[in-house]
């Protein structure tokens, strides 16, 4: 990914910034966690860097690994100072640094890593409240419809309704709620922050539904998260292209490389059943499945040949750079690449892992820390990788074939 620059000659400088300390005492460097097979703070640069509307994209960092996903996800690393990388440093102190070296940014919108559903049209429409609305200050908020009790301070004293008259509780569709930050993000102008925020003009907050107002605080909102982000959550500009061919590499993907000899000298491998009915699934589904190999590849012409059939799908065994081969191939069945997948787990592959519209690693591929893979499985190679991809690629054909209303959540009857 790249930061699509906006500047031009006498307009503002827009600097998306993500704030990623990396001591945490919750979760230890969670910014870079994977949740739903993407880091952390991959969801919300990716949403940064799609909005289109900023001429820098940064992420504030005091740690080497936190950087380097930064930097593989598209972003600039701005190293900040010991003096603001500690547990009591503010995010108002880390933010002024950061302008401090740099003069060029006018409008600074900090977006938090632990918010993963963002997406670019909230980026758009909330920063358009400062460019061409005239504010110094915009947050996100949700609504929420909750009655607040006072907290009781002394034994025997009684509770204080906050917002509610208890004799005439209204039900939820009587009722607007109120309104809380949701921590997604806070748009300022430069003079803003340089004064601490404590001369604020014109102040404006940017409304958020609640089913993208997530917040990562404690591990045990972990799984809660990844349940709502793999359904709420923005997957970038290629999700509205459904797969219609699924290319997987056999060894590092299908099989775990180990490879076994028989006292007869036959070479043996081993297939994940979960991984056989992954790629049944894709089948059923009109998603073409092809295997892929090298002449390079350890195993035998014959033993390849074994493992497609024994799958069910095509096999592909290249002899020239793989990816023109995969160029060719397309060629031949009409296809673009926002409409192949592709599961590796090398070096070699990485040419076609940044070119398919999705693509997927096994969590123990060497790959990894090369390219930001739209999904890392949590299962490695040969135990059930394979399957688990696949899930992924028809969640993502669902989202693409149905309409968009139907996701979301209906607010006046949930």
């Amino acid at each position: 990914m790249e930061s699509n620059g906006c500047a031009s000659s006498g307009l503002p400088h827009r600097a998306a910034l993500v704030l990623a300390r990396g001591g945490s005492k919750g979760i230890p460097l969670k910014n870079i966690k994977n949740l739903a097979g993407v880091p952390l703070i991959g969801w919300v640069l990716r949403a940064a860097l799609d909005s289109g509307v900023f001429d820098s994209v940064w992420v504030s960092t005091d740690h080497d690994e936190i950087e380097r996903v930064a930097k593989v996800w598209g972003a600039k690393v701005h190293r900040r100072g010991p003096e603001v990388s500690n547990d009591s440093s503010s995010s108002l102190e880390t933010i002024q640094e950061f302008i401090r070296q740099r003069p060029e940014v006018d409008i600074v919108c900090h977006f938090q890593a632990t918010s993963p559903c963002l997406h670019p049209h909230h980026i758009r429409e909330a920063l358009q409240m400062i460019t061409e609305q005239g504010c110094d200050y915009v947050f996100s908020v949700v609504r929420r419809h909750q009655f607040r009790w006072g907290e009781v301070h002394e034994k025997g004293q009684n509770p204080t309704a906050l917002n509610i008259d208890v004799a005439h509780r209204p039900r939820r569709q009587d009722w607007p709620g109120e309104l809380y930050e949701n921590g997604s993000f806070y748009f300022s102008k430069r003079k803003a922050l340089e004064n601490g925020l404590k001369q604020l003009g014109k102040i404006a907050y940017y409304e958020m539904l609640a089913e993208h107002s997530v917040d990562i605080d404690v591990d045990i909102d972990w799984p809660v998260a990844e349940q709502r982000v793999l359904r709420f959550g923005y997957f970038g500009r290629e999700e509205k292209a459904a797969v219609r061919l699924f290319l997987c590499k056999v060894s590092g993907c299908l099989t775990n490389g180990r490879i076994y000899t028989s006292v007869s000298g036959e070479d043996l491998v081993a297939i994940n059943a979960r991984d056989v009915a992954g790629i049944q699934m894709l089948q059923r589904e009109d998603i073409q499945v092809i295997l892929i190999s090298s002449v390079n590849e350890p195993l035998s012409r014959g033993l390849l040949e074994k493992v497609a059939q024994q799958v069910g799908c095509g096999l592909r065994i290249g002899e020239q750079q793989k990816g023109l081969e995969v160029e060719e191939l397309m060629r031949e069945k009409e296809l673009r690449w926002d409409e192949v997948a592709f599961m590796g787990s090398e070096a070699e592959d990485v040419d076609i892992l940044s070119q398919v519209g999705l693509n997927g690693v096994p969590c123990d591929a060497p790959v990894a820390d090369l390219i930001a893979a739209k999904y890392t499985c949590q299962r490695p190679a040969g135990h059930g990788a394979i399957r688990e991809f696949a899930e992924y690629i028809l969640m993502m054909k669902k989202k693409c074939t149905s309409q968009v209303h139907l996701d979301h959540i209906d607010r006046a009857h949930f």
